[in-house]
């Protein structure tokens, strides 16, 4: 390993796997370095995680979903499991617990690595740590009283994992909504600060949400049909795989009996406070579910498909507390999305954005020759970092990989 090396990817997960296997069929010789091991990210969820994608959305290069329940939500042991196989399949030559600790550009060309087992240059790297990769807290999480347990997703397991006592959950995407759900049905009291996502019915006739997602090209969107480059830290469509699937939003959290309240403010002493803007959260994720369901409607009448009972939601009355005592609570559970973090270790002036995502073209970094990505969120599309998108980003980064390898003419 100290030799140079025609490419690393770094990380093997989905896409450094995706990767790894298009890498191969270019004939590009390579390594893939995972600081712990295969699918480490995904051994990392909590105890109950399961796909909000339907398992037939498991369609790595080479190896599409091949089990019996095409329409059921793989739960994370068979996600890890589904990922070795599919390492092992493309004889993917991944080394384990080899953490990679800086990456930069070399003199004349090509990459530099440091890592826990020295160092290695590159012509090319790519990296492939994932679209979540660190945890984001709202300032006022500082506030808060210091003696209560403050835990972020990554760090809940189970609700047995947590103190007894009530829980605030602060953020409503899909991993906080998924989570309120268990606590509650766990008989835990269950208060939910509610931030803007859109949302929409798990079912849509007879096919199921992602389905109408695909075939509508939802998840074929760019960033430049965003109205803004900030939209990318958008939550994901809520919903959830348990259960076999079913809807999960705002208005089925509030009907089971959890307590929405507005995004947090902060705290004075134990008095927690959230803003009056429950009604304004709601009608944005309303507002985002009708334009869904235009696309839906719009693939019906082009297709000629059965006509679809698209009824509106039930009005909302947004009466939420503003204030809330947190004595005697167990904990408060932050699931306020993820930011990119590559800036911290990747130092390659100009290589990303104000907001942390890589400068790119094709997933070929704009900045540093040689440092390329994948499994980046919105990298190409909407669906760049699901098992559906990563790997037509990755037969496009793979082939340019090649190119500057010399191995495609």
């Amino acid at each position: 390993m100290t030799e140079r090396l025609d490419a690393v990817v770094v990380g093997a997960g989905p896409a450094g796997l995706a990767m790894s296997c298009e890498l191969a069929r270019a004939g590009v010789e390579h390594v893939v370095l995972e600081r712990a091991r295969v699918g480490q990210t995904w051994r990392g969820r909590w105890d109950s995680f399961c796909l909000v994608t339907p398992n037939w959305t498991l369609q790595l290069p080479g190896f599409p979903y091949d089990g019996d329940d095409p329409d059921g939500f793989m739960p994370r042991d068979e996600i890890v499991a589904y990922l070795e196989r599919y390492a092992a399949a493309i004889e993917a030559p991944v080394q384990e617990g080899v953490e990679v600790t800086a990456v930069g550009p070399v003199a004349g060309g090509g990459m530099a690595l440091e890592t826990s087992v020295g160092a290695i240059e590159a012509d090319a790297v790519v990296l492939a740590t994932g679209a979540y990769q660190r945890p984001h807290r709202p300032a006022a999480a500082a506030t808060l009283p210091a003696d209560l347990l403050q835990v972020d997703v990554e760090g809940y397991v189970s609700p047995a994992g947590l103190p007894g006592g009530p829980v605030l959950v602060v953020g409503s995407g899909q991993s906080g909504c998924q989570i309120a759900e268990e606590l509650h049905r766990a008989g835990r009291e269950v208060f939910l600060a509610c931030g803007r996502a859109p949302w929409g019915p798990r079912r849509i006739g007879d096919r199921d949400l992602l389905w109408w997602a695909l075939e509508s090209g939802y998840l074929d969107a760019t960033v430049d049909s965003l109205p803004d480059p900030r939209a990318r830290l958008v939550a994901n469509v809520l919903a959830t795989g348990h259960g076999g699937g079913h809807d999960l939003h705002l208005r089925t959290l509030r009907a089971m009996g959890v307590t929405l309240v507005g995004h947090f403010l902060g705290a004075e002493g134990r008095r927690a406070r959230f803003a009056p803007d429950l009604a304004e959260t709601v009608a944005w994720g309303d507002e985002r579910c009708a334009l869904l369901m235009g696309l839906v409607e719009k693939v019906v009448a082009e297709r000629g498909l059965s006509p679809i009972d698209l009824r509106p939601p039930q009005p909302f009355v947004a009466d939420a507390p503003e204030e809330l005592d947190l004595t005697g609570f167990g904990a408060v559970v932050f699931t306020c999305g993820f930011r990119p973090d590559h800036a911290s270790w990747v130092h390659c002036p100009g290589a990303f954005d104000e907001l942390g995502f890589p400068v790119h073209d094709d997933g070929a970094s704009a900045a540093a020759d040689g440092l390329h990505f994948i499994g980046v969120h919105f990298l190409r599309k909407r669906k760049s970092a699901t098992f559906l998108g990563i790997g037509e980003d990755a037969t496009i980064v793979a082939r340019r990989v090649a190119t500057r390898a010399g191995r495609v003419a």
